[in-house]
């Protein structure tokens, strides 16, 4: 954990911004553009899975960022919920929710992973250098 300076070098930020990405792809290319609430509720909750990593990172302290990964777990759930009403809704077909919720699902569980890891480490963050 040390050697990473940058969130940006973080894989389960990678992986959230490519999940902003394509949630922002589906608002811009389909019906859910026109449903302002859901769209800005999904845009928000996508980028809050990237965005509480990227903070709790940035704080530099381990219980910080285990606490900021729970709220990026949390987004993610609310987000794969979010992505059932737009399925339900029509604005997308069930191969893109199942590839769109089955992504979230794997982001959601590598944070998992690295909480544990954090939480077994003897690294404490860089503000403890």
């Amino acid at each position: 954990m040390s050697k990473i300076n940058r969130f940006e070098d973080l894989e389960i930020w990678q992986k959230a911004r490519c999940l902003c990405n394509e949630i922002y792809v589906l608002m811009t290319e389909t019906g859910l553009s026109k449903d302002y609430a859901l769209k800005d509720q999904l845009n928000g909750s996508s980028g809050s899975v990237m965005d509480n990593i990227a903070e709790g990172f940035e704080r530099g302290g381990k219980k910080e960022f285990i606490q900021f990964l729970y709220i990026s777990k949390a987004s993610a759930g609310e987000a794969r919920s979010q992505l059932y009403r737009v399925y339900d809704r029509k604005f997308i077909t069930e191969e893109q929710f199942n590839d769109l919720s089955g992504s979230i699902l794997e982001i959601s569980k590598q944070i998992s992973k690295f909480i544990d890891y954090l939480k077994k480490t003897e690294y404490k963050g860089d503000k403890f250098r």
